[in-house]
């Protein structure tokens, strides 16, 4: 007991570190929040450009300020409260879905100095275990709305990802047996003057990116926001800037699974000539236009296949991956 004292002391927090920490989220937020805004404007010109339409042309050059004006909007209308809603559960939930994609950011290296990264031993599992929470906000979103559509929406989702969780998960089983280490500087470190992890861990790689869409609701996995059956889901009856949490979430999510996936297959931030910080832009940007293309192209499953091609497909690959990683890891030691 003492030895825990006196490492706690050792541990603890100053003013001032704990002030750095807080500017830093405040920063990282507000940069976050400007990202977001612009990848949905981004969204909706590519798709609008693969699909031959010009996407948002109208407000300020070229539509750039299409997100602003979208964004006064959903701060200025009514917030709209059902009469029979659970109404405690219906307020908080936008804020369960939302916080949690904004904490999982904190693992996530950047940069090669790791500007506002937690170096945590564990900052996989840290991703995987906090991007789980989000689910209960839309399940309760979902109930607490006293809407069908929203239920079913809010089922479907809670479905959805307890299914590709576990692909996810044991996606990056692979990466963390090559690395050593479930810190996430440690594996981008492994990656740099290395091969990057995508090429021994292609089958990994495969998983997560399938699973990762999954995870997000985003085309072809859908199916809880899917608008010809449900309207839209389990946020339904959220209207004004609750309505605009749950699709911060979502977008948040957008760069935080891309982040991940540059972060475990793509090196990270590592590259030749160019700031670090940079080569880690690069990467996330190409992995976010590929969702977006996915999207612009791909139709929506139906739910039986959803569930199977997770049970029956995805996870025998991702154990394969794992056994087929640990026999070539034994061999070579």
């Amino acid at each position: 007991m003492e030895r825990f004292f006196l490492a706690w002391q050792t541990s603890s927090l100053t003013g001032s570190s704990f002030l750095g920490m807080v500017i830093g989220a405040v920063i990282i937020l507000l940069l976050i929040l400007g990202i977001v805004s612009y990848l949905i404007y981004f969204e909706r010109k590519v798709i609008g450009w693969m699909q031959g339409r010009i996407g948002p042309n109208r407000v300020g050059p070229l539509g750039l300020l299409q997100s602003v004006a979208d964004i006064l909007k959903l701060l200025i209308k009514e917030d709209v409260i059902p009469t029979n809603a659970d109404r405690a559960l219906f307020l908080i939930a936008p804020m369960i879905a939302f916080v949690p994609s904004f904490m999982v950011l904190a693992v996530i290296p950047f940069t090669a100095t790791h500007v506002f990264t937690a170096g945590l031993n564990v900052g996989a599992l840290y991703y995987i275990a906090l991007s789980s929470i989000t689910i209960l906000g839309i399940v309760m979103g979902g109930w607490a709305s006293n809407n069908k559509y929203s239920l079913l929406g809010g089922m479907r989702s809670a479905a959805q990802m307890i299914s590709y969780e576990i692909p996810l998960g044991l996606s990056i089983l692979g990466v963390i047996m090559l690395s050593g280490s479930l810190n996430l500087n440690n594996i981008v470190a492994a990656q740099n003057g290395h091969v990057w992890f995508i090429i021994p861990q292609i089958l990994g790689f495969i998983v997560f990116v399938i699973a990762g869409i999954a995870e997000l609701n985003r085309t072809p996995f859908d199916l809880p926001e899917a608008e010809s059956e449900l309207v839209a889901g389990y946020f339904t009856e959220y209207t004004g800037f609750r309505f605009a949490f749950f699709m911060l979430a979502e977008y948040v999510y957008v760069f935080a699974i891309s982040a991940l996936a540059v972060t475990l297959f793509l090196g990270g931030w590592s590259g030749p000539f160019l700031p670090s910080w940079l080569w880690f832009a690069i990467k996330v940007s190409a992995c976010i236009f590929f969702l977006f293309w996915v999207r612009a192209t791909m139709p929506r499953m139906r739910g039986d296949q959803l569930m199977s091609f997770a049970w029956k497909v995805l996870i025998p690959i991702a154990l394969f991956n794992v056994l087929l990683t640990g026999a070539v890891y034994e061999i070579h030691l």
